[in-house]
């Protein structure tokens, strides 16, 4: 039997997320931080519900050459990178082909970085709960990298909320972070996209009008 998709599109899933989320809401120590560009509509509609802070996290996937949807590794801002060596050794991929990669992908952070903040401050993480969110999670490896760039900024708590991943990376995800909430984990799962009807890529000026919005209309509480 032909599985059938989730949701609607990125928005739908972000207004259903929330209903595992509700012990965040109205928390002034709590800010939601989404992963450009995909996880962004669906971070936006949980902040809302929950009135807190939208921010982004950005990561970049180093993809294998010739492969590059698979991933050998992630960046993330804070210059933190996260390699999967065991794969890198199996497909024997030189250094020099990481470090040229890497540069490439450290390039298109800063201009994403540049364009997405438009001149605001990058917000202090320090001692908050984060919430961290995505689309999806299938291997794991760009949420990987945000996490570990995250602790880098000393945060209360990271919590990662997706509205899907595979069931084996749920699980991985829960030893690492501080609460890890899957709103629906499909066995097989095959990707993200399957469970979605509506997975078009979300444009740089969607992501923007989207963090712009959520400034205008304050989502934090007062």
């Amino acid at each position: 039997m032909e599985e059938m998709p989730l949701f609607e599109n990125r928005r739908d899933a972000g207004q259903k997320l929330p209903q595992r989320l509700l012990k965040f809401a109205h928390q002034p120590q709590v800010i939601v931080l989404g992963l450009p560009r995909g996880g962004v509509p669906v971070a936006f509609e949980v902040a809302k519900a929950l009135h807190a802070p939208l921010d982004i996290f950005l990561v970049r996937k180093l993809g294998v050459p010739g492969h590059e949807e698979l991933a050998m590794g992630a960046i993330a801002s804070g210059g933190v990178r996260v390699l999967n060596q065991s794969l890198i050794r199996s497909l024997e991929i030189p250094p020099q082909v990481i470090a040229v990669i890497t540069q490439q992908e450290q390039q298109e952070l800063e201009r994403r970085e540049q364009a997405y903040r438009d001149n605001r401050p990058k917000p202090d993480l320090m001692q908050r709960t984060v919430l961290l969110v995505d689309d999806g999670l299938a291997t794991g490896a760009s949420m990987r990298a945000a996490v570990v760039a995250l602790r880098e900024q000393h945060p209360a708590r990271i919590v990662v909320a997706v509205p899907t991943a595979a069931p084996e990376a749920c699980a991985e995800f829960a030893k690492i972070v501080d609460e890890m909430i899957c709103a629906e984990t499909p066995d097989p799962f095959w990707g993200v996209g399957m469970w979605y009807y509506n997975f078009s890529p979300t444009s740089d000026e969607e992501v923007s009008a989207l963090l712009e919005e959520a400034q205008d209309v304050r989502m934090v509480s007062r």
